[in-house]
């Protein structure tokens, strides 16, 4: 397999530390290239992070907070213009915008994917 089919074991998949966490703030991120938000999330045992997430073409800042997301939490941080990215918001690319990852029902906060 090639490209984005390549196997990988179960210990890979382990490495990455996927987890839930509940927006707790969103801010303009006007600096950014493509529209975008500021935005920090609560990870329970965690603690709080905060990323920079090209979302802002679906979704209103005052959507967003409350919402439990799906976060990489384990790369390291990353320099966006003025703003250092802590965790990574997952979604799927469309061609309306980012649509975030979503979990069917509330889990605490930290809860990692299995």
């Amino acid at each position: 397999m090639t490209g984005d089919s390549a196997q990988i074991s179960w210990a890979d998949f382990e490495k990455v530390v996927i987890v839930a966490g509940t927006v707790t703030r969103v801010e303009p991120f006007p600096e950014a290239r493509k529209p975008a938000w500021k935005v920090w999330a609560d990870f329970g045992p965690y603690g709080e992070r905060k990323t920079s997430a090209q979302i802002a073409a679906l979704y209103r800042a005052d959507e967003l907070v409350g919402r439990q997301i799906v976060g990489v939490i384990n790369f390291p941080e990353k320099q966006i213009g003025p703003f250092r990215s802590q965790f990574l918001l997952t979604g799927f690319h469309t061609d309306a915008g980012v649509v975030i990852t979503a979990i069917e029902r509330p889990v605490p906060n930290g809860t990692r994917l299995a």
